[in-house]
Order: C-alpha cells, then structure tokens, then sequence
C-alpha cells in the first residue's frame, strides 16, 4: 500500500492539473487560441527559468553524467528504430512517418521535470535526460515525417527543412536555459538575489502552467482516426519501449532519480507538438492527434504502474 500511494502521490496531481485544462476548456476560460499561446509562453520563459534557476546552483562537476545523457541518447535511437521497424507493416506509406514520431516523442521536458519534481522536489536528472533525447527527438521528427510525407515521391528528406530543424535546436529556449545554467554552474558564478528571486518566480508557474496548456490542447474527436496503428502506438509509448529498455538501465546500475528520468522519456505521453509538426509537413495528422490524447489519457495509468513497479522493486 505505502508503494502505491507513492505511485499515486508522484502521478495524480500532474494528471489532475491536465485534467483541470480540459474543464477549463470545455467551460469557456480557455479556447484552443490560448492554450497555443499558454503553451509557447511556457516554452520559450518559464521552463528555460525553472530550468536555469535550478541548474545554476548546482555543483556542475558533481551534477554532470556524460554515462547517463548517452544511455538516453542510445535508448532514444533505439525507440526511433523499433518504430521505424514496426512501421513498415503499415500499408498506407503516407501514415508510417506519423505512426514513427507518435510512438516515440514524449513530452519528456514539461511532463519529466513535472513528475521528477512531485518525487524529488526538483528537476533532478531531466534536464541531462533533455540534453541526451529531445535534440534527436526533434531532427529525427523532420527526417521521418519528410521521408514519408503524402506530397514526397523522392524518399529523401528535405535538406532545407533539416537545416531550420538543427538551427531550431540550438536555438531552443529550453537546451539554451540548461546550457547557460550548467555553464554558470561550471563556473561557480553566484546568482544575485534579484536575478534569482525573478527567475525563480517565472520558473515555479511552468509545471502548473504548461499542464493546464497541454490538457486544454487536447482535442477527443481525434481519438478514433486509424484506430488500429494509433492503439499500437500508444501500446509502445506506454509499454513497449519501457518493457525492452528499463531491463537495460537497470543492469547498468541506474537508480532512483535516473531511472525515474528515464522512465518518463521512454513512457510519458505523446507530446502536442508532434500533431503540429506533423501537420506543418503536410501530414494528415489524424494518427498523430489522436497517438497524443490516448497515450495523455492512459499513461494516467500506466506511469503509476511503472512507479509502482519500480518502487516495489526497491529502485526508486
């Protein structure tokens, strides 16, 4: 019992502020205007904030494990490759590059820190965990959605839209927030009291924030487009991937805060801005908006039994 209730501490107020979202929505406060507008505000200030705030005051020689970001970089390409495998009894090409980015992209920057921080009390290792994912998550998205795009007969990515992708990643506010963090962490500069009391204020409305905006984004009229690849997709997000890879963490001895990182990149839902993505590449999108709201809806679920599972196994 005292396992469960851990699994249920860590997971249901994070469900709860996603659940909050909806009602939000359906009662008028909010409309799918905001919650873009909540969801890229939160992007581009708050968790860069949170992200910095909490980075910066650390001890970098001590914080940093290069073993650990590679193992999420490795467990991230090996996702990427089942997909891609599994992909190929799909017999509607056009729908392979949705079903390939839905079923490994997870909303592991928002969704990670929120879970890690109900656990911890801080990030703990999400921002590695980002470092060592979220970069390939993104180039990897361009390079299949372009490869199996509706309007490309070359099969070959388009090199313009790779270039603006990498050009994106350096430029994204939340790698940028962990760099500048780490590196004011390497150096041991002090924080000045304004900056920190500023940017501490800005970082602790990212998690309430960016949840509210990600439920209010969901849109359920999606949930039954190509039911069948879109079931398989959220098996894999929720269970497969966690299934083959956890056995692999755990025998290289990772624990506690880095194995609960590595259990939300490899089970956390589907993230929104996939299905945006997808539609921007000329994709239908109904596969990848519908991956989205039932691997958000049953990793309710199924996080709180990976939780408990590894709680009840002494590894958390």
């Amino acid at each position: 019992m005292e396992n469960l209730i851990f699994s249920l501490n860590a997971t249901l107020p994070v469900f709860i502020m996603m659940l909050l979202g909806v009602l939000l929505r359906r009662i008028g406060l909010f409309d799918e205007g905001f919650a873009a507008k909540m969801n890229k505000f939160v992007f581009l200030i708050p968790l860069p904030c949170l992200l910095f705030s909490q980075l910066s005051k650390i001890d970098f020689h001590e914080a940093w494990n290069a073993r650990f970001v590679l193992f999420c970089f490795a467990s991230t390409a090996a996702c990427i490759i089942i997909a891609f495998i599994l992909s190929l009894v799909i017999k509607n090409k056009s729908l392979r590059g949705e079903f390939i980015q839905a079923s490994y992209r997870s909303s592991a920057a928002l969704l990670g820190i929120a879970f890690i921080q109900n656990i911890y009390g801080n990030a703990g290792f999400a921002p590695l965990m980002i470092i060592g994912s979220v970069p390939l998550y993104n180039i990897m998205a361009v390079v299949v959605l372009s490869v199996f795009s509706p309007e490309n007969h070359s099969k070959k990515p388009d090199t313009a839209l790779v270039k603006k992708t990498a050009l994106g990643i350096v430029t994204n506010p939340i790698i940028i927030g962990i760099a500048v963090g780490l590196l004011w962490s390497a150096i041991k500069l002090p924080v000045p009291y304004i900056l920190d009391k500023t940017v501490s204020s800005l970082g602790s409305v990212a998690t309430p924030m960016g949840l509210m905006a990600m439920g209010a984004s969901l849109d359920f009229k999606k949930a039954f487009g190509n039911i069948r690849p879109t079931i398989c997709a959220t098996a894999l997000k929720l269970m497969g991937f966690a299934a083959l890879i956890l056995p692999f963490a755990i025998m290289l001895g990772f624990r506690n805060a880095e194995l609960v990182a590595i259990l939300i990149m490899l089970t956390s839902a589907t993230t929104v801005s996939s299905y945006v993505m997808a539609k921007n590449m000329g994709h239908e999108g109904t596969l990848t908006g519908s991956t989205v709201m039932l691997t958000t809806v049953f990793s309710a679920f199924t996080v709180t039994l990976w939780l408990f599972v590894l709680k009840s196994g002494g590894l958390i």
